[in-house]
């Protein structure tokens, strides 16, 4: 199982990979998506000790998308809104600022403007070579890997912008809104038709799905995005909030404090702390 890394050590930021829990360094030069973008290329390795791992990548672009009717029958109920009928007919999405994200065991800031702070486990798709209008029965040829994501948000800012049919913007843009990890496992390693997907606050599961009950598949996603666009190495896709995915689905809320665990075998466990509330600024 080949399961890459980004880390860092001796005051450097590398590409490496996982054997065991120790990180090997790849003698790779770049980044994340420069290593994919030349085509994984593996140089003379070496083990690192007291590597600490950061997000895997700094992707090229973030979308996400909404593929799991299970979540958004909670969610949208949540909110007081009807699943759209459009939904039904196009697997949607909106893009993020990929400036936001951080990596495992990261305290993840709680932004002052928002007093509903809360969590979404996802698992995500890295666009490995370039294409467009990719049909869908050729776009997992298109793909890198996989990588758990926890797409934070803000609910009551969510509750004020979803009325005005923008997207999200506040309720989804902060910095370290946007958490990845721990490693990208690479598509010959992972079913994304059949993948477990759990989450646990403080140790206790508060949901748990699989991504067999995804309606649109990341194939659907990857075709959706390249119509009429380039598609490239480096980019990721979100599968959305798996049911049970989330705090707002169970009327739960996240305190500070509380430590967050996305798991997805075989990705990991991504593990971050959510940081001290602030003062609210008006």
């Amino acid at each position: 199982m080949t399961r890459y890394v980004t880390y860092a050590a001796d005051g450097a930021t590398r590409v490496g990979y996982l054997d065991g829990d120790d990180v090997v360094d790849l003698g790779f030069d770049g980044d994340m998506v420069a290593f994919i973008e030349a085509g994984a290329p593996h140089g003379t390795t070496r083990r690192v000790p007291g590597a600490v791992l950061r997000a895997p990548l700094r992707p090229r672009t973030i979308r996400d998308f909404l593929a799991f009717e299970g979540h958004l029958i909670n969610a949208f109920g949540r909110l007081g809104r009807e699943i759209p009928g459009e939904w039904y007919e196009v697997p949607a999405y909106y893009k993020g600022l990929p400036d936001t994200v951080i990596g495992p065991e990261e305290e993840i800031p709680w932004p002052a403007y928002t007093d509903e702070l809360d969590h979404e486990l996802e698992l995500a798709v890295i666009i490995g070579s370039q294409g467009k209008d990719i049909k869908a029965g050729e776009a997992l040829d298109h793909v890198f890997g996989y990588t758990l994501w926890n797409d934070m948000s803000a609910r009551d800012a969510q509750r004020s912008e979803l009325p005005v049919g923008m997207g999200p913007g506040k309720a989804k843009d902060w910095d370290g809104s946007n958490v990845l990890g721990p490693c990208i496992v690479t598509s010959d390693e992972i079913d994304p038709g059949n993948t477990w997907l759990a989450v646990r606050i403080n140790g206790e599961e508060w949901g748990r799905d699989t991504t067999a009950n995804m309606r649109y598949t990341f194939a659907d996603l990857i075709a959706y995005a390249s119509e009429e666009l380039t598609l490239r190495p480096g980019e990721l896709l979100g599968s959305g909030t798996a049911k049970g995915g989330s705090g707002l689905e169970l009327d739960r809320r996240l305190k500070p404090g509380d430590v967050i665990e996305l798991e997805a075998e075989p990705v990991g466990v991504l593990r971050n702390r959510v940081g001290p509330r602030p003062i609210r600024r008006d």
